[in-house]
Parts: C-alpha cells; sequence; structure tokens
C-alpha cells in the first residue's frame, strides 16, 4: 500500500525521533517533475528598506529639502534614466552591481509597491507580504502555497531557507521545507567520530530502508528518514562549490553562493530564500557613509547580486534563475532628527535574471508635501503605492513558475503593464 505525503499527515504521527540534522516529516525524492528547470530566489530586506535611498528620485528639488542630511547628492547618484513620467531616477552610488546588470537589460525595478493603508509594523507587515493576505496574515504563506500545489512526489529539497528560522512565506500545510542556515552544519549527528560515526549512520540507513508493506505509516517514516538521509550528500556536494567568480566573505554573498552551488549541482531545489538584516535605519543611516550605515548595505546588496548573476551567467544557468528582491514597508520621506527615517508606506521591488525585461516599471512620486499629484499619502508624509506588491508575486507565480496564480493568492492580481517576466 503506497502512503502519500498527504495521506500520512492526515492519517496522524506518533513520536519519532531520529539523530540527524534533517527537517522533520521529508517526503520522497522527486523524480522528474516536468521539464522546467526554473528557480526562484527570494532575497528579503528585513526592517523596511528606504526605497528612495536605494532608487533615487534626484531630480525632485524636494528630495534635497526633505532629507537635508541623508540625501545622496545628484553627482554621486548612479543614474539610469527616467520612468514613463519622465521623472529622472539614479542608483545607490554603492549599487555599481546592479546598475551594470540593469544596462544589460536584467534588471527590473518595480516602483512604488505596497498595498492599501500600510500597517508600518514590522511584524505585521511581514505576515502581509508573506501571506499575500491584508484580511487574514496569520495563515500560510504565499510560496508555502505554491508548494503544496506541486504534484506528488515532492522533493525534501524542493524549497531552501538560508536562515535558521523558517519564513512565514514558505509556511505550507504539507510540504516541509529545510532550514540550512549552514551547508557544514547540515549533517548526520552521532555520538561517535570517526570510523564509528559512519558505521552509525550506515545503520540507520538500513533501518529506513526497510519498508514494511503492512505498516503504511511506519513504511512511510523509513522513506522518508531515508530520503533525508539521501538529503545530507546532496546538500554535502554544495560545500565543495566554487564557483566560477569571487564571492566576498559576508554573509549574504556565501548565502547567495550556496544556492548558485545547489542550482549548479543540480539538488532539487526550486524556491531558495535568502535573507539580509539591519534596514531598520531609525537613527545614523550614514546613506553616504564611505563605510558605514546604509552604505555597506547596499554594498552588500549590489556586490553579492553581482556576483551571482555573473556566476550563472558563465554556466549557462541564468535563463533558469531568477531572483525577486522585497521588503515589508518603505520608509517616510523626510528625515527625521536623528538623521534616521522612520517606517513608511510604498517601496521597491526588484527582479533579476536572465528571463526578465529589464527596466523601470511604474512611476515615481512627486515628493511636494502638498501632493499636488496625488502620489503621496499620510499627510504628504509617505510614498502612496501604485501596484499592489500581489501583482508581482502573480506576474512571478504564472510567467515563471507556471502555475495559476488565482487560487494561491487568493483573487486575481495580474497587472498588464508588469511585462518583466
Amino acid at each position: 500500500m503506497k502512503v502519500t505525503r498527504r495521506q500520512f499527515v492526515k492519517g496522524g504521527v506518533t513520536a519519532f525521533t531520529v539523530s540527524f540534522a534533517a527537517p522533520a516529516f521529508l517526503s520522497d525524492i522527486a523524480r522528474a517533475q516536468g521539464a522546467s528547470r526554473r528557480n526562484l530566489v527570494v532575497l528579503y530586506l528585513s526592517g523596511g528598506n528606504d526605497a528612495l535611498s536605494t532608487l533615487i528620485p534626484y531630480g525632485d528639488s524636494f528630495y534635497y529639502s526633505r532629507r537635508p542630511a541623508i540625501a545622496v547628492p545628484a553627482a554621486n547618484v548612479l543614474q539610469i534614466g527616467t520612468d514613463s513620467s519622465g521623472k529622472m531616477l539614479g542608483l545607490h552610488p554603492r549599487l555599481t552591481g546592479l546598475r551594470q546588470i540593469f544596462n544589460q537589460g536584467k534588471l527590473a525595478l518595480i516602483q512604488r509597491t505596497g498595498y492599501t493603508n500600510s500597517s508600518r509594523s514590522h511584524f505585521l507587515g511581514t505576515d502581509i507580504w508573506s501571506t499575500a493576505n491584508l484580511v487574514n496574515s496569520t495563515g500560510t504563506g504565499w510560496l508555502g502555497r505554491y508548494l503544496d500545489a506541486l504534484p506528488d512526489p515532492v522533493d525534501p529539497l524542493v524549497a531552501w531557507s538560508t536562515v535558521r528560522e523558517l519564513p512565514h512565506a514558505l509556511k505550507s500545510r504539507e510540504v516541509s521545507v529545510a532550514a540550512i542556515p549552514s551547508v557544514a552544519g547540515y549533517s548526520f549527528l552521532s555520538p561517535n567520530v570517526g570510523a564509528e560515526a559512519g558505521y552509525s549512520r550506515a545503520t540507520m540507513a538500513t533501518m529506513a530502508s526497510h519498508v514494511p508493506v503492512d505498516r503504511p505509516h511506519l513504511a512511510f517514516v523509513n522513506a522518508t528518514s531515508k530520503a533525508a538521509l539521501a538529503t545530507i550528500d546532496r546538500v554535502a556536494s554544495v560545500g565543495t562549490y566554487t564557483g566560477t567568480v569571487a564571492y566576498a566573505n559576508n554573509g549574504l554573498a556565501q548565502a547567495l553562493k550556496a544556492v548558485a552551488g545547489s542550482i549548479a549541482r543540480g539538488i532539487g531545489t526550486k524556491v531558495f530564500w535568502v535573507q539580509l538584516g539591519g534596514f531598520d535605519t531609525h537613527a545614523a543611516q550614514n546613506t553616504n557613509a564611505a563605510n558605514a550605515g546604509y552604505a555597506n548595505l547596499m554594498g552588500s546588496v549590489g556586490d553579492g547580486l553581482l556576483a551571482f548573476y555573473n556566476d550563472m551567467r558563465n554556466q549557462g544557468l541564468l535563463n533558469d534563475t531568477l531572483v525577486l528582491q522585497f521588503s515589508e514597508f518603505g520608509r517616510r520621506i523626510s528625515e527625521n532628527g536623528s538623521q534616521g527615517t522612520d517606517h513608511g508606506a510604498a517601496g521597491v521591488m526588484m527582479a533579476m535574471g536572465g528571463g526578465v525585461q529589464g527596466g523601470l516599471y511604474g512611476t515615481a512620486a512627486s515628493l511636494d508635501p502638498n501632493n499636488v499629484d496625488g502620489t503621496l499619502e499620510n499627510n504628504g508624509g509617505d510614498v502612496k503605492y501604485e501596484t499592489d506588491f500581489r501583482s508581482v508575486y502573480a506576474r512571478v507565480l504564472d510567467n515563471w513558475l507556471g502555475t495559476n496564480s488565482v487560487p494561491i493568492l487568493g483573487g486575481d492580481y495580474r497587472k498588464s503593464s508588469l511585462t518583466f517576466i
């Protein structure tokens, strides 16, 4: 009797413990799940990224009058052109890597993304972006629902979070997601060392190889254990990956290197989660610092993504890879008394990859506090959203991952002008 993961979960699970570091309740190793080799890499900037310091409206005089200490001088901005409304825009000076990719037509910048009545709360904002649900933000994540919609059998490494705690966006009902912050730390745990540890693992593998047809739940647990042991070797192969470029020795770059290794080794992962914190810049934002604060964050993002982009391109894998970047909200237009910025509303999303139709999407707001064109909210204090972030998700789900976004997002958020994929 074959027991699927869904039947197993519905039937209940008795206490079961094994001594290896692998996610619980892993499903069978997948066979071919269609011809598509497409990968999605989510880069989440935790803390609320200041979109106006990432994509800078350097031609707007109010940008400078409202940010006398932290505005980036126009002479330092990396100019990338004008949007459809004629507003001149440029990237932060530390984003030289992203400008290279933009100039190659493989980076899309989607302006003023958000939702109505932005919560301006880290916790609620993160939950809303994770679930794609403005009314009930406590359920499964949008990516988790995508994973649940995949046909059985689902690879136990179908998704990989490079942070220790599973992101809400990857929370699902039926698919376990591996949280592997360290490739080296993802290993069989044994009280023994050396050859004895190898014997322990061999014994565990032998026990797991027994599949009693008359005890379906035990058969499923054993098969799951066997699959988990198999993932250890696959993940270990990523640890030997050197890449075709040099990655910086920081957390973001090394996480992207692990993602690159996973894609290059073909270990079976379709969705990756990468995260960089530090964007809650209430004080001493240091936008123009030589080596501090927000400037360093932008340097990590730009350099890390350029290394990853070049590595994938060098190996002929860029067309199979899409990076989607977002944060839980933007920040207020005017700087505060601590030379920082407080929680705001609309932000900027980015999409990068070989299949991306690059360019500027949407329009920049006029930062005139009088809100002359209706692009501001909160008494002119915040940028008002123009594109529902779920429209970006919908484009990724429909046009990249090849699924139907409507049931996953709980509505039709498709926007015809979003043609970045």
